[in-house]
C-alpha cells in the first residue's frame, strides 16, 4: 500500500479480538524481542540524542536540529549489529511552563521520511501545536537519513522512460513483469544480505518505542498518516502503557487478512472510485477544459492519449506509464486536479508540454525514489505471507481489472516481487487493546480516500476501545490532519493540546473542490 506521502505511485474477515489471541501474538514474536526492545530502549534513555547541526545533504534551515539514535537490527539481539536513525527537532516555541513534550510525526510508506515535519510549526495550522510540543521528525530504518539505507537496484532505473502500463496486460506483459519481479527481488537480497529479514513494521514499532526513550519521554505523543498508523496500531498493541497520545491519520486496515495481499486489491478498487471523481469534476469544468461533459466522455480522452503514448512518448519519456502515475496522484490529493486536467486537455490540443513537465521522471529524485520503492517492498513483503505462485494474481487480478482497470495491475506488479522474496514472512499481529489499558486516541479519516480505504478507520476504532473517530465527509484526499479543513483542525488541536476527544467521533464537511484553472 503505496503512501501519497512519498510523492510517487506505486492497498474483509474480521479475525478473533485480541483477548483470545495467542499470547506469542500479543507479544510480537515472542519473549526475546520484548526483552530487546526494554534494553535499546534503556539504553536510549541513558545517552539521549545529541542535537546538533543537520547533515548538510539534508539542505534543512539552521532551526532545525538533527541527532541519531542506535537501534538493533535484530532486537532478539540487541547487542549485535546496531543502525542509526537520523533524528530532526524543533523546540517548543511557547512558554517553558506550557511545554507538553515531544510530539513525533511519521508520513506513511513505508519508505517515507518525516526529517522535515519540524518545519510544518511554521505553518498557521500547525502554530498552536508547535508552541506546546517540540517538533520531531526521523529517517525509519532503511530510509535514506538512517545509517544503512535500503537499496534493490541502481537509481538511475528511475530517470528513464518511457514505460507501459497495461490495463489488461497480455501473457507477453506478463511474462515480462514477471522477470522484472523476480530480478528485483534478487536485487534486494543481493543488496541487503542477511539484514534483508529485519524490514519489518514490528520493528518499526520497536524503533518508536526506542525513539520515545531516547527524547526522554516516559510516554509516547505521536502521529502517523498511511503506513504510519498501520505501525502506530502496532505500537499501541505492543506497548499501550508508553501511549500519551496519538493521532491515526487516513488508516491502514489492521485486519491481519488484509496485510498486505488484500488490502492492495481494497486499494485499487477504491482508487477507481476516486478516478471517477476526478473526471467527474474535470467533466463539470468542461467549459474550461473542453473535455466532455460527463465521466466518461473525460475518460475516453484519457484512453485515447495513452494509447497514442504507447506510439509516441511524449517528449521521448513520458509514456502510459508516466501518464498513469502522474494522474494517479489525483487519486490522493485535489490538490493536483487542475494541474493534471490542463496538462490532459492541453495534450488534447496539441500542445504536450504541460504533461511532459508533470510526467517525466526527474533524476534529482532517482536516490530517493529508488529508496522508497526498496523499503516499501521489503516491509510490505517481510510483514505477511504472499501468493507465491503467479496464477493466485493473475486470477485475482484479471476479475479485479474487469471492476477496477485503472489500478488494478499496476498496484499487483508493483507488489509482484513478493511471490518471490527471498527472505522468511511473518504472520501478521493480532492488532488491539483491552477497554481501558490505552488512553483514548484519535482518528481521522476522508470518507472517499483511496490510498486508504474508509473501512480501514471503521476496523480500527473497534479494535481500540475508546478511541474516536472523525470522518471528512464527502472528501477523497489522502491525509486530512493538518491539511487546511477547519473542523478537522480544530478536533486535532483539541486532542493534543489537552487530551480531549469527541465521543465515539464526529462528522467534518469536505473542503470545497479546488479551483478550475488552466493556462488561459
Amino acid at each position: 500500500m503505496r503512501t501519497a506521502a512519498l510523492y510517487t505511485t506505486v492497498g474483509s474477515l474480521v479475525l478473533s479480538a485480541l483477548a483470545v489471541a495467542p499470547a506469542a501474538a500479543r507479544e510480537g514474536r515472542g519473549p526475546a524481542e520484548a526483552r530487546g526492545t526494554a534494553i535499546a530502549a534503556a539504553r536510549a534513555a541513558s545517552a539521549g540524542i545529541d542535537f546538533a547541526a543537520c547533515p548538510e545533504e539534508e539542505m534543512l534551515p539552521d532551526s532545525l536540529k538533527c541527532g541519531t539514535v542506535k537501534v538493533p537490527l535484530d532486537y532478539a539481539e540487541p547487542d549485535g549489529r546496531q543502525l542509526e536513525l537520523t533524528v530532526s527537532r524543533t523546540p517548543a516555541t511557547g512558554p517553558a511552563e506550557d511545554r507538553q513534550g515531544a510530539f513525533v510525526y511519521n508520513p506513511g510508506g513505508p519508505g517515507a521520511s518525516s526529517i522535515t515535519f519540524p518545519m510544518a510549526g511554521e505553518l498557521p495550522e500547525w502554530k498552536e501545536i508547535a508552541e506546546a510540543y517540540d517538533l520531531v521528525g526521523y529517517a525509519p530504518r532503511g530510509v535514506n537519513g538512517s545509517s544503512s539505507p535500503l537499496s534493490c537496484q541502481d537509481p538511475s532505473a528511475y530517470t528513464k522512460g518511457p514505460t507501459d502500463a497495461p490495463v489488461h496486460p497480455t501473457q507477453a506483459d506478463k511474462e515480462r513483469r514477471i522477470a522484472r519481479a523476480r530480478a528485483y527481488a534478487r536485487g534486494c537480497a543481493e543488496h541487503a544480505g542477511d539484514s534483508l529479514r529485519h524490514y519489518t513494521s514490528l520493528n518499526n514499532a520497536r524503533d518508536l518505542d526506542v525513539l520515545r526513550a531516547a527524547l526522554g519521554e516516559p510516554r509516547l505523543t505521536f502521529m502517523g498518516a498511511s503506513y504510519g498508523t498501520y505501525f502506530g496500531a502496532l505500537y499501541a498493541t505492543l506497548f499501550p502503557t508508553h501511549v500519551r497520545r496519538m493521532v491515526f491519520d487516513s488508516v491502514v486496515d489492521p485486519d491481519p487478512e488484509q496485510i498486505w495481499y488484500r488490502s492492495n486489491m481494497g486499494q485499487s478498487v477504491a482508487f477507481e472510485r476516486r478516478w471517477e471523481d476526478f473526471r467527474r469534476w474535470v467533466a463539470k469544468h468542461d467549459d474550461v477544459y473542453r473535455l466532455g461533459t460527463t465521466p466518461e466522455a473525460v475518460g475516453k480522452h484519457y484512453d485515447a492519449v495513452r494509447a497514442e503514448l504507447a506510439v509516441k512518448p511524449a517528449g521521448g519519456k513520458v509514456g502510459p506509464g508516466q501518464l498513469h502515475g502522474a494522474f494517479l496522484s489525483a487519486g490522493y490529493y485535489d490538490d493536483y486536479w487542475a494541474m493534471r486536467a490542463t496538462a490532459l486537455s492541453e495534450y488534447v490540443r496539441g500542445n504536450p508540454e504541460p504533461l511532459v513537465a508533470q510526467a517525466s521522471p526527474r533524476a534529482v529524485a532517482a536516490k530517493d525514489n529508488e529508496n522508497a520503492q526498496a523499503v516499501y517492498t521489503a516491509v510490505e513483503c517481510n510483514d505477511a505471507p504472499w501468493p507465491e505462485d503467479f496464477a493466485v494474481w493473475d486470477r485475482d487480478h484479471t476479475e479485479l481489472a474487469r471492476v477496477a482497470p485503472f489500478e488494478a495491475w499496476d498496484n499487483a506488479f508493483t507488489n509482484l516481487p513478493c511471490a518471490f522474496w527471498p527472505a522468511p514472512r511473518q504472520r501478521p499481529l493480532e492488532v488491539g487493546t483491552r477497554w481501558g489499558v490505552l488512553p483514548p486516541v484519535l482518528i481521522l479519516a476522508a470518507e472517499r480516500d483511496a490510498a486508504t480505504p474508509y473501512r480501514g478507520a471503521l476496523e480500527l476504532r473497534r479494535r481500540l476501545p475508546g478511541s474516536s473517530l472523525v470522518t471528512e465527509r464527502g472528501a477523497g484526499t489522502h491525509g486530512v490532519g493538518g491539511a487546511g479543513n477547519t473542523c478537522v483542525d480544530k478536533h486535532l488541536r483539541r486532542y493534543l493540546l489537552t487530551g480531549e476527544v469527541p465521543g465515539r467521533g464526529a462528522d467534518c464537511a469536505a473542503r470545497p473542490e479546488p479551483n478550475a484553472v488552466s493556462l488561459d
